[in-house]
């Protein structure tokens, strides 16, 4: 890059976050946590302030995935990554078969395949940037993969494997939750963390449990399994039926996440958030195809993530100046993964951020690469 580079004021977007995780954060968001203190910071969490908020946060998710009777909202200290152990311990009875496409796909088939008491997983992998699926397996109890690679920026479908009626669904959720529809029939055990779509801060897991899931944890628990009592599901479903965690929460990232949830469902629920995603990684996608510099990570377009938009770069456009650049003037975390080792931008286009500036964004890239 020749000299340093001023990209005109006019081409700059209102907001620049674009994380992947965390993402852009509402300042609606910020303003709820000041106004919950002091009646609920620095509070018990097994008093009736905390248990509203966490109970609030329950009945959201419910409303926004419009869940069926009988299914459940858990929720629990830690993350997503959290839940992969706990799987291992209280949800997988003897044998799980996996797809792994991606870091948090390949991270929970490691969890499953170094657990002492369960049978050699099935693992089946894909490259980044494609896909992989299961398929039905006699002995499988428990067919598990991610909704949205974070890592690759790409997505696969959620549906029950066929002939396979008697075994668990287990999707990680994590980056498409709030952001990709789904059918909650065609899953027993969707979890994920609240810092993506949720703009909330991280700390905690959620989980929509289907009654099998809920069903299948207490029969683990009762068959005498050492299960570390951290990562007992089974007391993640009591705690949740009591609005509260086993540990203090992350009562902060609650707040937030509830003001998040309140204006999701006042704009119109999943579906409207699906919707400002799609709208949002489409421009990104359509903008790649139509420049000589860039390309779709993800070659075929039936499995490019609608939140999480990965994008190369030819040799000429160096990522981390490029990067540079537009970190100078606002635009931050459009890095690639790290573990990719590719000449990529990495896009977030979680509900919270707005097609416009998504629009800006490229503006502004096209902007430097003209004048490199």
């Amino acid at each position: 890059m020749s000299g340093k580079l001023t990209i005109p004021s006019h081409l700059l977007p209102r907001d620049g976050r674009f994380g992947s995780g965390p993402s852009k954060v509402r300042p609606a968001q910020v303003q709820a946590i000041v106004d919950a203190n002091p009646s609920v910071l620095g509070t018990s969490h097994r008093q009736a302030p905390v248990r509203s908020l966490v109970g609030d946060v329950r009945r959201m998710l419910a409303e926004l995935y419009r869940l069926p009777d009988g299914y459940e909202v858990l929720l629990s200290n830690g993350g997503s990554t959290f839940v992969w152990d706990a799987a291992a311990f209280g949800l997988i009875s003897e044998k799980a078969q996996l797809a792994a496409f991606g870091e948090f796909g390949s991270k929970f088939a490691a969890s499953v395949a170094a657990a002492p008491h369960l049978v050699e997983p099935t693992v089946h992998r894909a490259v980044p940037g494609s896909i992989a699926l299961p398929t039905r397996e006699p002995g499988v109890d428990t067919y598990a993969w991610p909704h949205n690679e974070t890592s690759t920026g790409a997505t696969a479908p959620v549906r029950r494997v066929e002939g396979a009626a008697d075994a668990l669904i287990v999707i990680d959720g994590t980056s498409a939750a709030g952001a990709i529809d789904l059918d909650p029939t065609q899953v027993d055990f969707y979890y994920f963390a609240p810092q993506k779509s949720f703009a909330s801060d991280g700390g905690l897991w959620f989980a929509l449990a289907s009654p099998a899931a809920v069903d299948r944890i207490a029969h683990i628990e009762a068959s005498g399994r050492y299960i570390p009592p951290s990562l007992s599901l089974a007391d993640v479903v009591t705690n949740s039926r009591a609005e509260q965690t086993l540990n203090t929460p992350a009562i902060s990232a609650l707040i937030m996440m509830r003001s998040q949830l309140e204006w999701m469902l006042d704009q119109g629920g999943l579906t409207a958030m699906a919707a400002r995603s799609q709208a949002s990684s489409a421009a990104i996608y359509a903008w790649a195809d139509a420049r000589d510099f860039a390309s779709p990570f993800v070659a075929d377009p039936a499995h490019r993530s609608p939140v999480v938009a990965t994008v190369d770069l030819i040799d000429d456009v160096d990522s981390s100046e490029l990067q540079a650049v537009l970190r100078a003037h606002g635009i931050v975390d459009v890095f690639p993964y790290r573990k990719l080792g590719r000449n990529q931008l990495r896009i977030g286009v979680f509900p919270a951020v707005d097609t416009a500036d998504v629009e800006a964004l490229l503006a502004c890239i096209d902007w430097v690469v003209d004048n490199w």
